[in-house]
């Protein structure tokens, strides 16, 4: 199986399990979500079995949900990306370290600095999660009264891109030559001021902090709506997909190549991960099993919350033994919308159940043994419709220890994933390339101290 394609997978992490039962599983840590031990354990595991990413997502508003459903989460409270982050950058050497970042309610430079900042730190395994934030509460807690509406969003969102892009590239490589002697700290014809002015922001610049390892950390995005696809298209690194079948994985994934050889993106140059919940058994009916035992630990009123979220309408009065009836569009994210909508269409399930699938988590799962599990896997890369997973466990630490210790031995035996990291950074891992800088054309002292750094990261 020399020169075949290999799996790239993430790790979902914020929240440690998604599916809202996790925390009363037998044997689950309940405070997995917000113990820096646990946590450091989690991401120290992981890089062992050799994953590319530890992911986080995130969060801006507790009170998004009645107390009912809020009382029963394990989500209430988690860390703030960037300081557990960096906290792990210390306590890891290889595994790459993803935060989400909302260009709905932050400023460009702060964004900028904060992923330049944990670039270095974590010597270039940073990458950024573009997210737009569609939650009305989150609004309330930075001084708007109502939510942006959807496609605004995404219109700021691209602008957003632009500026962080352009301040990381602020400084050129090889600025910083600190000649002593001289007295010389930088060269000052290797800085370059945005001086950004577009119809949603206004910045200056430059950054106050050296041009990040990677040159950008990589662009992480997630949206499946149109818009998300083409902001997809012509900015993300890794798309975190949502796509709950082969056949429709197969669709999104030729669509987005497609749109990016339409603009002249290399199309090797994106990796689609869709987010994959495993439950791993000895057997495919003790995995059955476990995935029923904790489906049966998600409480109605946590259900019903979730459902209500991800169609962005409140339908807790509603009859919870009849079926959906319709919802109006909203500013929700409608590709969770839109799955949701499929299942109570195509299964003809009641609220109730849709609760319980909501709050379980209702989109691709694998459940079966690690040999199952990989053929899968294996199915999906093969027929393109992926180019890997962003692993989703179903309890921790059980959950985690299942998949490194019994799925990703089958993936490396078929040659389908690495036993080693071939390099330090996370576009290393991905096989990405290093971003030119926009402003400086590169130089032979700066590829030098590039290929010096490469070489250091091999050995």
């Amino acid at each position: 199986m020399s020169g075949q394609r290999q799996l790239h997978l993430g790790a979902f992490m914020r929240p440690v399990s998604i599916h809202t039962g996790a925390w009363r599983y037998p044997g689950a840590y309940p405070d997995a979500n917000f113990n820096y031990k646990h946590l450091k354990y989690f991401a120290r595991r992981l890089e062992a079995a050799k994953f590319d990413a530890f992911f986080m997502a995130d969060h801006l508003a507790v009170l998004n949900m009645p107390v009912d459903a809020l009382k029963r989460s394990h989500t209430v409270t988690s860390f703030e990306p960037f300081t557990l982050l960096s906290a792990l950058a210390a306590s890891t050497t290889r595994i790459g370290l993803v935060a989400t970042a909302s260009t709905t309610f932050d400023e460009p430079y702060h964004i900028a600095r904060r992923f330049a900042s944990l670039d270095h730190i974590s010597e270039g395994r940073a990458g950024w999660n573009i997210v737009t934030t569609p939650n009305p509460d989150a609004a309330l807690n930075f001084g708007y009264e109502s939510q942006m509406d959807h496609d605004a969003r995404y219109v700021r969102a691209r602008e957003f891109y632009d500026v962080v892009t352009g301040l990381w590239d602020s400084f050129a490589d090889d600025a910083f030559v600190r000649d002593v002697e001289a007295g010389l700290y930088f060269d000052p014809a290797k800085l370059h001021v945005l001086d950004h002015k577009g119809p949603s922001l206004s910045v200056r610049g430059p950054l106050n902090i050296a041009r990040p390892i990677q040159g950008w950390p990589v662009i992480v995005q997630a949206g499946a709506s149109e818009p998300g696809r083409q902001l997809a298209a012509e900015t993300a690194e890794v798309i975190f997909g949502a796509e709950a079948t082969l056949e429709s994985g197969k669709l999104f994934y030729a669509d987005i190549k497609a749109r990016m050889h339409r603009i002249g993106r290399e199309p090797d140059q994106l990796k689609i991960l869709p987010a994959a919940f495993v439950v791993v058994g000895e057997t495919i009916e003790a995995a059955r099993a476990r995935r029923a035992h904790l489906d049966s630990l998600v409480h109605y009123d946590s259900g019903i919350s979730s459902l209500s979220g991800m169609l962005g309408h409140d339908v807790s009065g509603f009859d919870p033994d009849g079926p959906l009836p319709d919802i109006p569009e909203t500013n929700a994210s409608k590709s969770a919308r839109e799955r949701i909508l499929r299942l109570a269409r195509d299964q003809k399930l009641t609220i109730r159940q849709l609760a319980q699938k909501a709050g379980s988590y209702s989109g691709l799962a694998f459940v079966g043994t690690p040999t199952s599990i990989a053929d899968e896997m294996e199915q999906w890369l093969i027929e393109e419709g992926s180019d890997g997973f962003n692993v989703m466990f179903p309890w921790l630490p059980g959950g985690l220890d299942d998949f490194a210790d019994k799925v990703v031995p089958e993936l490396q035996r078929r040659g389908l994933f690495r036993t080693e990291y071939e390099g330090a950074t996370l576009r290393n891992h991905l096989g990405l390339q290093r971003p030119a800088n926009r402003f400086f054309a590169p130089d032979s002292a700066s590829e030098l101290v590039e290929d010096t750094r490469r070489a250091r990261a091999l050995h």
